[in-house]
């Protein structure tokens, strides 16, 4: 019996990595086509696209070259940097209070409050109203604007809210009854046992920020305050609008290699900043996400 049981669990752990592996070819293959893409050198790209592979003295950087040294490239790339500091460090100022006060069941007016959260969650204004109440706050060119409007996630909210409800009821107590205020248990009871979910969530608002678009195209007309993506997609569009016009013939990379160089260029700082918070991650996300 225990042998068939031994033999069962085998079989389950090889299905499983042959699962995953597929999974993983399933990720891995579109990712290295952006690459090879934004390496293709112009003098093998075909009108059927990129060979699969590329041989290794036919790599090229001229895509990344091109929209590196772009003129409003470093701007670009401080203001996204901003926006993305900025407003991740907004965002978790305003989710931890909200997040704590709602795991707190002994707060009036809880369901309430919890309500008009999922009320806010399950039906959006639209874009109209808040395009109204943007330009109505003068916040037009400001990074507030692209800020301010998604603040606060619902999701990420109750993901916290959860992972508070996980701690012991016993520290908040205690140190309740050495005259601590709800404030000062939340500072230096509550934050310090967080940092799984905090660097979690932080990294939800970080990654929504840096990638966030088209907010930026509404209310930024200014091009000193444009973000990376939005250049990105202005170098493109011209790029596009000159592909009839010989443009291959100005330019030694192709759009598709441009295109695919922009992907990876944008997706870059995320992929440093991933390793770092990693071990993190999965018990931030696990035990925000299961109540216990």
């Amino acid at each position: 019996m225990l042998r068939t049981k031994t033999r069962d669990a085998v079989i389950f752990q090889i299905g499983l990595a042959i699962f995953l592996t597929i999974i993983l070819l399933i990720i891995l293959i579109p990712f290295w086509r952006v690459i090879v893409t934004a390496f293709v050198p112009l003098d093998i790209y075909t009108d059927e696209g990129v060979p699969f592979f590329l041989p290794p003295t036919k790599w090229t950087f001229e895509a990344f070259s091109q929209l590196l040294g772009h003129s409003m490239f470093p701007r670009a790339a401080l203001n996204s940097a901003i926006i993305t500091l900025l407003g991740t460090a907004i965002s978790l100022v305003l989710t931890v209070p909200l997040a704590y006060g709602l795991s707190t069941r002994n707060l009036t007016g809880r369901k309430v409050i919890m309500a008009i959260v999922l009320f806010t969650y399950l039906f959006s204004p639209g874009l109209i109203p808040v395009y109204l109440l943007i330009t109505g706050m003068k916040l037009t060119n400001n990074y507030l604007a692209v800020i301010l409007p998604p603040a606060v996630s619902v999701y990420n909210t109750l993901v916290m809210m959860s992972f508070f409800e996980g701690l012991p009821e016993e520290l908040k107590e205690a140190a309740r009854l050495d005259g601590a205020n709800e404030l000062q248990v939340l500072w230096h009871v509550i934050l310090p046992l967080s940092k799984p979910i905090l660097l979690t969530i932080g990294l939800f608002y970080a990654v929504f920020f840096w990638n966030e678009f088209f907010t930026p195209l509404l209310y930024l007309n200014d091009n000193s305050l444009l973000p990376l993506p939005v250049l990105l997609r202005n170098i493109l569009i011209s790029a596009s609008f000159n592909e009839y016009v010989e443009y291959n013939a100005f330019s030694s990379s192709s759009i598709e290699s441009l295109k695919a160089a922009g992907v990876l260029i944008t997706m870059l700082p995320m992929l440093l900043v991933y390793p770092w918070i990693q071990r993190y991650f999965t018990k931030g996300a696990l035990v925000g996400g299961v109540k216990e």
